[in-house]
C-alpha cells in the first residue's frame, strides 16, 4: 500500500524572507530526496484541500484566527513574533497545511492508506491555541487529532499512539491531551 503524500502549490509561495531557515527550498529538497532514492513511485500524491473554519476552531481561539486574518499583508511581510512572519500567501498556505493533516488523517483512518506524509509549509506543530510559535501559525497536528476525535469514532486508540510517540506534547497538551484524557477516563 503506498504512502499518502499531501502537498499544495501554495506552500511554495509562503516565505518569511531570504534569511529565514524555514523556506520554500525545504520542500524542493524533500522532493529531490524522494526522487533520488527511488521513492517517488511509492507515493499516493494528493493535493491538500483547505481546512474548514470548524476544523481550525477546534484548536485555535476565534480571536486568534481573526487576528491572523487581520494581520495578513497585501504585500511585503508582517511579523507575528521575532521568528514568524507572514507574507500575502501565508494564510492560504497555513489553511491548506492544516487541511493536509486533516485529509491525511481521514484517509489513514478510512484504510485508504497505511500512513501519510504531509509535505507542508508553514509547519504546524508548535502553534498554541492563541498564538503562533516556532514558524507555525496553526497547529496542524492538533487540528488533525481533534478532527479525528470529533468525527471518527474509532480514532481514540490511534490518537493515543500518536501522543505516546512524543510528538511535541508541549504544544499539543493545551489543545488535545486534556480532551483525550477525558475520553480515556470514561
Amino acid at each position: 500500500m503506498p504512502t499518502g503524500y499531501y502537498t499544495h502549490p501554495e506552500f511554495l509561495l509562503h516565505e518569511m524572507g531570504h534569511f529565514h531557515p524555514e523556506c520554500p527550498e525545504r520542500l524542493q529538497a524533500i522532493e529531490d530526496h524522494l526522487i533520488s532514492h527511488g521513492m517517488d513511485g511509492l507515493l499516493d500524491r494528493r493535493q491538500a484541500s483547505a481546512a474548514t473554519a470548524e476544523q481550525i476552531g477546534r484548536v485555535h481561539l476565534a480571536q486568534y484566527i481573526d487576528s491572523l486574518a487581520a494581520a495578513s499583508p497585501a504585500s511585503g511581510y508582517h511579523p507575528i513574533d521575532p521568528d514568524t512572519l507572514m507574507n500575502p500567501h501565508t494564510l492560504a498556505a497555513a489553511v491548506h497545511a492544516a487541511g493536509a493533516a486533516v485529509a491525511a488523517t481521514d484517509a489513514v483512518m478510512a484504510g485508504e492508506m497505511e500512513n501519510a506524509f504531509c509535505c507542508v509549509r508553514p509547519p504546524g506543530h508548535h502553534a498554541e491555541p492563541d498564538r503562533a510559535m516556532g514558524f507555525c501559525f496553526y497547529n496542524n497536528v492538533a487540528i488533525a487529532a481533534r478532527h479525528a476525535l470529533a468525527v471518527l469514532a474509532h480514532a481514540k486508540g490511534r490518537i493515543v499512539s500518536c501522543l505516546e510517540g512524543g510528538y511535541n506534547l508541549s504544544a499539543l497538551s493545551r489543545s488535545v491531551y486534556a480532551h483525550l484524557k477525558v475520553l480515556l477516563e470514561r
